[in-house]
């Protein structure tokens, strides 16, 4: 794979750490983008431009003042007021919400790597490299020079850093080596949040490696073939035999044209090649929206004899040929600028059947209910990115003689952000410890509702944090623009809005475990407070209905009664009461940010979620 790096860049040393949990792993694969290459810094510090040309008239020109440090005099005004950057800064210690949810899920034990992980994640190269990744999108290349079909994606140096920190840590498929119970996964879940912090775009081949782990056990072959690669810390873009790469990453493939989520209309056909045992198949047919095309190996569906089915597919083939998977375009999207979403065709495409004939849907589901869960979590992490920007800015800006986060309408604004902040950050590290203990009736119908409420409200949230910023949260520099349009994504990835309520309410007509399993974990909070068991009272009302109509309003009212409980058992009061009040009132749970009850804490609130000055 070629890297592309701006003109007039210089390189300058970046900082992976050691995998959560896991020794420190040292040294890069050999075909590794830099090994622990530096951060393009774009123009030298200090550099200003050429100094004018002398005028015509031959008067002396006058000289272009050398820009001033921040703060001084630049001869027409002075700068102050100004917000300092928020490089440097560690966003564990201002995130008790996350801290305590990893010690009471089980990963205690990880918080002092995480907390190293947490200072990459605030570092000026790290979020520089978000900053160049998303600014230099990836480029698709059908054909070498020479004409030869290669249909390959090249990524700038930044992406490949970002990946080498979240693959060298970990994050994409290392808890899978661990035993149950052992809160490896919830270690993984809080890395990945941290991560998503920084750049979002990058995650999306982190969270489909770790995905494909569980569902390619379904076939021990397979699973054995690939397992190790996948697990491997070591980072090695390009194309190649997998069996000769450090390390591997997987993809899933599904939606069609025609069909979009609705996958079981899909057309792609497998025709079985050689004896029916041998589970090698030919695929014909295309796919309209498949990320991260330069992954090592991908799991799709396809209609087999016995009708849809689950395949592996790899990039490069056995004998080093390239399958014949094409990539025909990449997609123009509105935010996750960073990584690359394709469509693509197979023309006699190579694939080995993983599960049943016909079985498809049950096959990869896994995959999907994993990847569900980092939807979660990387909305979690959005939404905890735009109340960290806010809070910081908040601190050190004054207007009308009075700086912002002491005027008690910003203090309300930015204390309602919060709130919604720690209670996605603790419901999405709840369902990673759920996911850690194989809690498996809670999760089916937790995961979907949980995705539904907080993935949706991250772009609310997002778009208040920017209005904090006044004028300059609407301004590309700031950072808060990327996150904006980041913020619809995971609403919409894994099944958007409807699609996943109504397999909340599938989850409650056919699965009545799960309900139970539910409303076991609400009910631990029963007797905390009225307005919430009030709420717990309607949303039984609701469950009992099961009419199609009302799933988005039961897939809410399921998740925010989760957020509830949680925050009523384990979070300090100010929290708890201000969630409470504000959320589970009878006129409905949302207004506008900073709509908080009179009673509600703001100043103590916004002192807890504050990065240090």
């Amino acid at each position: 794979m070629v890297e592309r790096r701006p003109q007039g860049t210089e390189q300058t040393e970046a900082v992976v750490a050691a995998p959560v949990g896991l020794p420190r792993q040292t040294g890069s694969s050999p075909d590794s983008p830099g090994g622990r290459a530096a951060v393009p810094a774009g123009r030298p510090p200090g550099a200003t431009r050429p100094p004018a040309a002398p005028q015509s008239n031959g008067a002396a020109a006058r000289p272009r003042p050398v820009a001033p440090p921040v703060g001084t005099d630049l001869g027409t005004h002075e700068v102050t007021n100004q917000v300092p950057s928020l490089a440097g800064f560690d966003p564990t210690a201002c995130d008790p919400a996350l801290v305590d949810a990893v010690r009471r899920e089980g990963a205690g034990d990880a918080l002092a790597y995480l907390r190293e992980l947490g200072r990459i994640v605030g570092s000026a190269a790290a979020r520089e490299d978000a900053r160049l990744a998303n600014e230099n999108s990836p480029v698709l290349r059908t054909h070498d020079r020479y004409g030869h079909r290669i249909d390959e994606v090249e990524f700038h140096p930044s992406w490949h850093r970002l990946m080498e920190i979240s693959v060298g840590w970990g994050l994409h498929a290392a808890p899978w080596q661990a035993e149950p119970g052992s809160g490896a996964h919830v270690a993984r879940a809080a890395g990945f949040y941290l991560m998503g912090q920084l750049e979002q775009g990058h995650c999306c081949p982190i969270s489909m490696t770790y995905a494909s782990v569980p569902a390619l056990r379904h076939d021990p072959d397979l699973a054995a073939r690939f397992e190790p690669g996948l697990m491997s810390r070591r980072y090695q873009p390009g194309l190649a035999r997998p069996d000769t790469k450090a390390g591997l990453l997987a993809g899933m493939s599904m939606t069609e044209k025609q069909g979009g989520s609705d996958v079981r209309s899909g057309t792609t056909v497998a025709t079985p090649i050689g004896s029916s045992s041998d589970g090698t198949y030919q695929l014909i047919g295309h796919k309209w929206f498949t990320s991260a095309p330069m992954n090592d190996l991908f799991l799709t569906l396809a209609q087999a004899p016995a009708g849809l089915t689950c395949f592996v597919l790899p990039r490069v083939l056995p004998d080093g040929t390239r399958n014949p998977i094409r990539l025909q375009r990449l997609k123009d999207k509105l935010g996750n600028r960073s990584n690359a979403s394709a469509e693509i065709e197979y023309d006699g495409a190579t694939g080995w059947r993983l599960g049943e004939e016909g079985r498809g849907v049950a096959t990869i589901i896994e995959m999907v209910s994993m990847t569900r869960l980092d939807c979660v979590l990387g909305s979690a992490s959005t939404i905890r990115a735009a109340l960290t920007e806010a809070a910081h800015h908040v601190a050190h800006r004054s207007a009308f003689g009075t700086r912002l986060a002491d005027a008690p309408l910003m203090q309300a604004v930015v204390a309602d952000l919060a709130l919604e902040s720690e209670a996605a950050t603790s419901l999405a590290l709840r369902l990673a410890g759920a996911a850690d203990r194989g809690e498996r009736d809670l999760l089916r119908l937790a995961l979907p509702a949980s995705k539904y409420l907080v993935c949706k409200r991250a772009p609310a949230v997002v778009a208040e944090a920017l209005e904090c910023l006044g004028g300059n949260g609407y301004v590309e520099e700031s950072g808060l623009p990327r996150l904006y349009r980041e913020a619809p994504l995971n609403s919409i990835w894994e099944g958007s809005g409807n699609v996943t309520a109504l397999d909340v309410l599938r989850a409650v007509t056919r699965e009545p475990d799960s309900v139970e399993a539910v409303l076991a974990e609400i009910d631990a909070a029963a007797g905390s407070d009225t307005w919430f068991d009030r709420a717990v009272r309607e949303l039984r009302t609701e469950l009992r209905a099961r009419e199609e109509r009302r799933a988005r309003r039961l897939a809410e009212m399921l998740a925010l009664c989760l957020q509830g409980s949680l925050l009523l058992r384990h979070a300090p009061v100010e929290v708890s009461s201000a969630f409470v009040s504000s959320r589970f009132l009878p006129d409905g749970p949302w207004r506008t940010a900073g709509t908080l009850p009179a009673e509600a804490h703001s100043r103590a609130l916004l002192e807890r979620i504050s990065p240090a000055s």
